[in-house]
């Protein structure tokens, strides 16, 4: 079963508690930020959402950035505490509690919806394919969807998927339950389905991402800040792989950038 609410509170708390991977979230932001500054360049929006809220409660996220390209930026979650801790955070922020599976939102709200990582957290594919249609009927015509989800193609997530969520965690794979995952092919017919036009797909977060997390954890304990800042340009550089053929390979989320037709 989908996780709900309940859930993600206490995933929210417990970050809060423990405040874990403050360096490894800060290169986790700054490729999304690199992502949306890719695919909107210097772009003026009347409205874009947000579809969670987790990176704003535990980091920076991406919110100043699209909030900047906006005249409204709205930001969903689905627990109470998450949207609390990035309220407090960034006080001028609409933030709604919502499943993206049922948005309250009129057909036609928004100009861009930015999606990292939300949709793999379902269980089943039926969900995602639910979400995604959600997404497309709050778009405007000729709006876009930015969306970015665990990759199947890269062998750390296939050989995560093969373990029990208990020993995913236990190992350190992930922080918290991950869904079903679906490969760019997968995807860019569910996007199809949902009424959008897939413009570009990619590849990111090309870094060893096991290694990487227990290294900036070392790093966040033991290093100056200027050894914290050559680490994340360090982990910045493995970026480059996206340009070559084997960016599905390497990339530990796909990233896909649709837009609904207007005609």
């Amino acid at each position: 079963m989908t996780h709900g609410e309940e859930y993600w509170d206490s995933v929210a708390q417990d970050w809060q508690r423990r405040r874990p991977q403050a360096l490894w979230r800060r290169h986790c932001d700054a490729l999304h930020a690199s992502l949306v500054q890719r695919w909107l360049p210097n772009r003026s929006l009347r409205s874009v959402l947000k579809t969670d809220l987790f990176d704003e409660a535990v980091g920076e996220g991406v919110w100043p950035l699209l909030a900047s390209r906006a005249e409204e930026a709205v930001g969903i979650d689905i627990s109470p505490v998450i949207l609390e801790a990035a309220r407090r955070k960034y006080p001028s922020m609409r933030a709604v509690r919502a499943d993206v599976r049922r948005l309250p939102f009129p057909d036609g709200s928004f100009d861009v919806v930015f999606s990292n990582s939300t949709l793999d957290h379902f269980e089943s594919r039926q969900d995602i394919l639910v979400a995604m249609r959600e997404l497309s009927r709050t778009l405007r015509l000729g709006g876009q969807l930015l969306l970015t989800m665990d990759n199947p193609a890269n062998p750390a997530v296939w050989v995560r998927n093969l373990l029990p969520g208990r020993w995913q965690r236990r190992l350190g794979l992930v922080p918290y339950s991950v869904g079903a995952t679906c490969g760019r092919r997968w995807l860019e017919r569910g996007l199809r389905q949902a009424g959008l036009e897939v413009l570009e797909a990619t590849a990111i977060m090309h870094c060893p991402r096991v290694l990487a997390v227990a290294a900036a954890e070392w790093m966040e304990r033991r290093c100056s800040p200027q050894g914290k800042e050559r680490f994340l340009r360090l982990l910045g550089a493995f970026e480059r792989l996206g340009g070559f053929w084997t960016r599905y390979a390497t990339g530990y989320f796909v990233a896909l950038k649709a837009a609904k037709p207007e005609a």
